[in-house]
């Protein structure tokens, strides 16, 4: 059973940074995808960003050159690190995992990924 567990979220000024961390366990597979998908109040499930177990990297159009997925060295750690936040970047950010078959991109719909973690609140505001 693959768990995840968020961290890092925090309520920072516009033009502000955060580095979200997502730390995994159990995660025995040899190709996956792990993601970070974001949830504003009363809003859907949108993906943030998300990184392939060979390290290929994609990212949402609204989040392009001020987000970063990327990950540690320590094993089954990634991270997402968060510059230039604005307002719209607020809510609620969780980390999950998709099961990857070969030639498979990771794939940008929430319904996609089977595992979640609880989530970490992220607030951007003066």
């Amino acid at each position: 059973q693959v768990q995840l567990v968020e961290s890092g979220g925090d309520s920072v000024q516009p033009g502000g940074s955060l580095k979200l961390t997502c730390k995994g366990t159990g995660i025995r597979y040899s190709r996956y995808c792990i993601a970070w998908f974001r949830q504003g109040q009363g809003k859907q499930r949108d993906g943030v960003a998300s990184i392939a177990n060979d390290g290929r990297t994609s990212s949402a159009d609204s989040v392009k050159g001020r987000f970063t997925i990327f990950k540690a060295s320590a094993e089954n750690t990634w991270f997402l690190q968060m510059n230039s936040l604005t307002p719209n970047d607020t809510g609620m950010y969780y980390c999950a995992f998709y099961l990857r078959r070969f030639g498979v991109v990771c794939p940008p719909t929430a319904a996609d990924y089977l595992f979640w973690g609880q989530g970490t609140q992220v607030n951007v505001s003066s």
